[in-house]
């Protein structure tokens, strides 16, 4: 990647902007953007930011981040006197009821002898407190880079940003160099609960994570629906540890705008003797973007101990917009026998608000695909997987599927009901170029589906990351 400059504008092939958000947005400085370059070239770009700090001042260039203020307060938590007390111990000030103005929790990441400080208790968020538009909350090691951790038992061991009735507001929330380790904790929601509810235009909830492990409760990382964007790179997702073997995964991203994972790994779905049990990812954003990104069903853990899950490692909705470059599917044998499907692009729900859609999401006469539905990409819902691989321990018989939607939607406005619209009012295209490893095929035989097709001319942007993004997001004014 070319250093960082400062152009006019933004260039067309943006990567994330530079901005400082540790100041007042009075002093952030001027818009700062890079061009894209296809993710197998990332190794030889010495002049792409390497350090935590230069990384942790990137953010995605469709993220706004200048509407945003500097945390009211910070607290520092102390390693060994925090240890000793099985609690956080504060250096300095410590919360005294709700706090107002968004704050920045900073843990000692290593004890008086160097080794990383391993605290006995999960993150102990401050109440909140007040009008909450601007504010940012920030959770994180006190050395870029180097994980301050958190191990318990505790049943109930969770990190839970709880924002209730935000509406309109614009809040952001920052977690960088966490390890959370709750192997028992089978009470909670997520490990990781980003419970930001009632969002609305044009309000917005943006979350970043960064260099993060996490591992635990009934979904490792949980996000309800809403005007959510979140971002996260550098990071290891492991499976869940609840009892509820149908409703529990590593990752649940309910119908939020955007999810946006970078060199990230996904595996550890806990599966059951006799029951196939949830998806490594259940991803249900409007726009879903993966780079160089493995998900894998291989458990944490002994598999004799904990049996890998059988369901397809992606669930994601074919509603919306997937682009893809340097997926890894890794999949060892379950005990039960395994879906077909790898990435399983499903119809079925529609996740989120109504406004998040361009389009009708269920099958009707006011659609009918083109004969030659390659020139009608900017009309319909897309999915894009540029350089796929499978590693299974069997020759998998597709690794995509794109199920067929239904012509009526259910009394409660979200499940997709009737039988299945004709082909021709299927509102749905998925692309896949360079997929390889052991598969009979790239595509199940539903849908309108096509492996490394040549593309009209004109249409080559929905191999272009920024441009893929702008064009969904655009379609919904974000």
């Amino acid at each position: 990647m070319p250093p960082l400059h400062r152009p006019k504008s933004l260039l067309a092939m943006a990567m994330p902007l530079l901005l400082d958000v540790s100041v007042p947005a009075s002093r952030l400085p001027a818009v700062v953007a890079a061009a894209a370059v296809p993710l197998a070239a990332r190794s030889a770009m010495a002049a792409e930011p390497a350090s935590p700090e230069e990384r942790d001042r990137l953010y995605p260039f469709y993220m706004p981040m200048d509407g945003l203020r500097a945390p009211a307060v910070t607290y520092r938590i102390k390693c060994e006197a925090s240890r000793k007390a099985g609690r956080e111990v504060y250096q300095g000030r410590s919360p005294d009821g709700p706090v107002e103005g968004g704050y920045e929790l900073v843990y000692e990441a290593q004890d008086a002898q160097g080794a990383p400080c391993v605290y006995p208790f999960a993150p102990s968020l401050p109440q909140i407190g007040g009008p909450v538009e601007g504010t940012q909350y920030i959770v994180r090691s006190s050395i870029p880079g180097k994980r301050a951790v958190f191990r318990t038992s505790y049943d109930w061991a969770t990190v839970d940003l709880r924002l209730f009735d935000v509406g309109a507001q614009r809040v952001h929330f920052e977690m960088r160099d966490v390890e959370l380790d709750f192997p028992d904790a089978i009470q909670t929601k997520g490990a990781l609960h980003l419970e930001v509810t009632e969002t609305r235009r044009p309000g917005l909830f943006t979350a970043v994570l960064r260099r993060v492990k996490i591992y635990g409760g009934k979904n490792a990382l949980f996000v309800p629906n809403g005007q959510t964007m979140l971002y996260a790179e550098d990071s290891d997702i492991a499976g869940n540890v609840g009892t509820n073997t149908d409703q529990e995964h590593t990752t649940y991203i309910n119908g939020t705008l955007v999810s946006h994972f970078r060199d990230t790994k996904f595996h550890g779905q806990r599966a059951w003797e006799n029951s196939a049990s949830g998806h490594q990812l259940k991803d249900k954003a409007y726009l879903r973007v993966y780079e160089n990104v493995t998900v894998s069903n291989v458990p944490r853990g002994a598999p004799s101990n904990w049996p890998p899950s059988a369901m397809p490692l992606i669930d994601a909705s074919a509603f919306g917009f997937t682009w893809s470059d340097g997926l890894r599917i890794e999949r060892v044998e379950p005990a039960q026998s395994p879906r077909d499907a790898l990435v399983d692009l499903r119809s079925d729900i529609r996740y989120g608000e109504q406004g998040n859609y361009p389009w009708p999401v269920i099958g009707s006469p006011a659609w009918h695909m083109p004969p030659s539905p390659l020139d009608a990409l900017d009309r319909v819902y897309l999915s894009v997987f540029l350089n796929t691989s499978v590693k299974s321990f069997r020759t998998e018989p597709y690794v995509f599927a794109l199920r067929p939607t239904g012509t009526t939607l259910g009394t409660d406005g979200s499940h997709v009901e009737g039988s299945e619209a004709p082909r021709a009012q299927q509102r749905y295209v998925s692309l896949a170029f360079g997929t390889g490893g052991n598969l009979q095929r790239v595509y199940s035989g539903e849908g309108w589906t096509y492996s490394d097709p040549d593309l009209p001319a004109g249409s080559e942007w929905v191999l272009d990351r920024s441009k893929f993004i702008r064009h969904a997001l655009g379609l919904i004014g974000r």
